[in-house]
């Protein structure tokens, strides 16, 4: 084993962390998908053949018939990466950075190759013996290269058995509350909650037009339905029956800096002032829209319980939900019904504020917030889209709605819920000094503040929400 080599196998390792930890576990979370068993299978197999290439190569050479077991496995270790290049085409978009630390994986490998498989070769004509080769530093850098690759394979086989357990409910059972037959546009629709709303519908059978940016990140949306990338692409004599706007800049994903709090309140009004010049120009007006907002529109409050009908406190928040609402408002002119739809804090798996914290918490990372006695006003994702096709079939319901579970949890109950319900420990609480220090108003209204929000018109028309307390809809999601 010459320093060359090793040098490459040391670089091989780093990005293979890389690859491991930023785009497996904390960007693609594919711990999470049950899309991606076969690819953890895949990847667990992988990461056992490298921790045995690290404990034997690093401390021991192998001649004769040993030598062609550790050819062999590499054999099986590029059959099973070509396999899993053919995996992830067919069950996911790799983002560029994964494709570019994969390719320089691929290169990288190669070059590892053409100095080790000779190497080997040389050992084969050897008597058949394992004889020690202790390399000092170089070989305890390979035994722990060997117990990381080994926990990785575990996790991945583990992971994959738990995904085996976890589907999602049937769509179409989602929107039952609506009429047959119905064409509904939505806006946002490739989102964390347009896109189960759009599974719904055309499971249900019902007509969708979507509403989206990125025709590439449709590609997943279920068939059939119609895309559009701007809505003056329909024609006047488009039959619409009710409109979902969800479409926005995401508020949980940055800081809010000046040119961030411009395009989130920009990319709302601009949809919504579209959606109502549409609505102005059909020749057949839908019934009903419902605009997505949020309870962010309540300000910051303490401990009162906050029915549609509270007040506000002024913040960032409320100015972008009372603004937003307001656009949508203007649809009331054109004799349209319009339900503003209050969301509080969706809980799911596949997004939303509950992914971003998943990998923290399952490796044990997870604590309270602050003080932890903020109000956390939640919803589960199902619920959710139940609750928005209940709105469009109730015509009592418009105006304001808030759309939460009727009992909101404060943050430290929150976090004992999830940190029970994946077995691990949440010890870890985050200064709130430090979360003003790093995200300003961003942490201040959306980590350290709160609502405790009561969904009075939902339960007063007569919804029902299959999960009432946060250990229910935990337990259904994970």
């Amino acid at each position: 084993m010459t320093p060359l080599l090793w040098s490459l196998i040391a670089v091989q390792v780093v990005m293979g962390v890389f690859d491991t930890f930023y785009h497996h576990e904390f960007t693609e979370r594919l711990a999470w998908r049950p899309s991606q068993r076969s690819e953890l299978r895949l990847h667990g197999a992988r990461n056992l053949l490298y921790a045995l290439l690290f404990a034997t190569l690093g401390w021991c050479e192998v001649h004769g018939i040993f030598a062609l077991f550790v050819l062999a496995v590499l054999v099986a270790e590029i059959a099973i990466t070509l396999t899993d290049f053919v995996e992830e085409d067919l069950t996911r978009k790799l983002p560029p950075s994964e494709r570019i630390n994969h390719t320089l994986l691929a290169i990288n490998y190669g070059a590892i190759l053409m100095l080790l498989v000779p190497l080997l070769i040389g050992w084969a004509m050897r008597p058949s013996a394992i004889v020690p080769a202790f390399a000092g530093l170089l070989s305890w850098i390979a035994a722990a290269a060997a117990i990381g690759a080994a926990l990785c394979g575990l996790r991945d086989f583990t992971a994959a058995r738990r995904l085996a357990r976890m589907s999602l409910p049937d769509a179409g059972v989602l929107v039952a509350a609506l009429p047959p037959a119905q064409t509904i546009l939505v806006t946002g629709a490739t989102g964390f909650i347009g896109a189960r709303l759009v599974a719904s519908l055309t499971a249900a059978g019902h007509h969708v037009i979507a509403l989206v940016r990125d025709p590439g990140r449709a590609a997943a949306l279920p068939s059939p339905l119609t895309l559009v990338t701007r809505l003056d692409q329909l024609a006047s004599d488009t039959r619409i029956d009710a409109i979902v706007n969800l479409a926005g800049e995401p508020i949980g994903n940055a800081a809010w800096t000046t040119a961030k709090r411009a395009a989130i309140l920009q990319s709302r009004l601009t949809t919504t002032d579209a959606v109502v010049a549409l609505i102005a120009r059909l020749d057949h007006r839908p019934k009903m829209l419902v605009n997505g907002s949020a309870i962010g529109w309540y300000g910051l409050w303490q401990d009162q319980p906050l029915t549609e009908t509270a007040k506000s406190h002024d913040c960032f928040s409320h100015d972008l939900c009372e603004a937003w609402e307001q656009a949508a408002c203007r649809a009331e002119s054109h004799g349209v019904r319009v339900a503003l739809l209050r969301i509080g804090l969706v809980v799911g798996r596949d997004g939303g504020f509950l992914s971003r914290i998943l990998t923290p918490f399952e490796f044990g990372l997870g604590g309270p917030l602050g003080s932890g006695r903020q109000w956390m006003s939640w919803i589960e994702r199902d619920d959710l889209i139940r609750l928005i096709a209940h709105v469009i079939a109730t015509d009592a319901i418009a105006g304001p709605v808030n759309a939460t579970a009727p009992l909101p949890v404060r943050n430290v109950t929150f976090t004992a819920e999830l940190a029970r319900c994946l077995r691990r420990p949440a010890l870890l609480r985050v200064p709130a000094s430090l979360l003003r220090r790093i995200g300003g108003d961003f942490a201040e209204e959306l980590l350290l503040g709160g609502q405790r929000v009561v969904p009075n018109k939902a339960l007063s028309s007569g919804f029902v929400f299959r999960h009432q307390n946060l250990r229910s809809a935990l337990e259904a999601i994970l």
